[in-house]
């Protein structure tokens, strides 16, 4: 396991650089956040023995016991749906909450990440492909949750994240993508320097985000193989 995920570190790397070549960005100004979930805690050690630094998660009741068990080896990103009653875990878990999708949320992890002392990073989640079947808030009040979000207390608010539509059309792909990029930037103006994160792409789909200006792309199976069965 540890020699073919290293493997899989290196020939990622190599990928991201030939996206990054081929659609003139910098390599160096691109994050791999490893996703883990339905992995074991070995595998964390294994991506950030190989060089990984930042470790993604989806839920809470799975990351927690595999977070306990590994310590603060990574940055830890919840880039899953969170519901508004695991807020407290997830501030005492997580380094980096990707999924914020609306005010009521937003502000329940700045009263918790307060009561814990911390001020926890977060960003935005948009739907940009306009699926139902996705969380996220809609695009066009995706500014204005920028706004709202940068006033509360415990909340570093440093960008964007959506993800695309699951569709072969690479033209829809790159628009759905095109659009969260656009709102990035307005999210700029809005919020400043520290607004510098824009998470789009996973395995099948990061070269077009690269190439519509990701700063964060979202990776398991290209590292890791096919999800698995985690045991009870």
């Amino acid at each position: 396991m540890k020699n073919l995920i290293s493997k899989n570190v290196r020939e990622l790397r190599g990928r991201v650089a030939e996206a990054c070549e081929k659609y003139d960005r910098d390599a160096d100004d691109i994050t791999v956040v490893a996703v883990t979930k339905t992995h074991p805690p070995a595998v964390i050690r294994t991506a950030v023995a190989a060089g990984i630094h930042n470790i993604g998660e989806s839920k809470i009741q799975e990351a927690e016991p595999k977070i306990l068990e590994v310590g603060q080896i990574a940055r830890f990103h919840m880039v899953g749906h969170l519901q508004t009653n695991k807020v407290k875990r997830a501030v005492q878990l997580f380094d980096v909450i990707q999924s914020v999708d609306s005010l009521k949320l937003a502000q329940e992890i700045s009263r918790r990440a307060g009561e814990a002392g911390r001020t926890i990073e977060c960003l935005i989640e948009v739907n940009c492909s306009g699926e139902s079947q996705k969380y996220g808030a809609p695009p066009d009040q995706c500014l204005q949750l920028v706004h709202e979000v940068k006033a509360l207390n415990n909340i570093n608010l440093t960008g964007l994240m959506t993800i695309g539509p699951f569709v072969e059309d690479e033209d829809r792909i790159r628009a759905a993508f095109r659009s969260c990029s656009e709102l990035f930037k307005k999210g700029q103006a809005i919020a400043g320097d520290e607004f510098d994160t824009l998470s789009m792409g996973m395995t099948d789909d990061f070269p077009l985000a690269i190439a519509e200006g990701a700063t964060m792309i979202r990776v398991g199976s290209a590292l890791f193989g096919p999800r698995q069965q985690l045991d009870s």
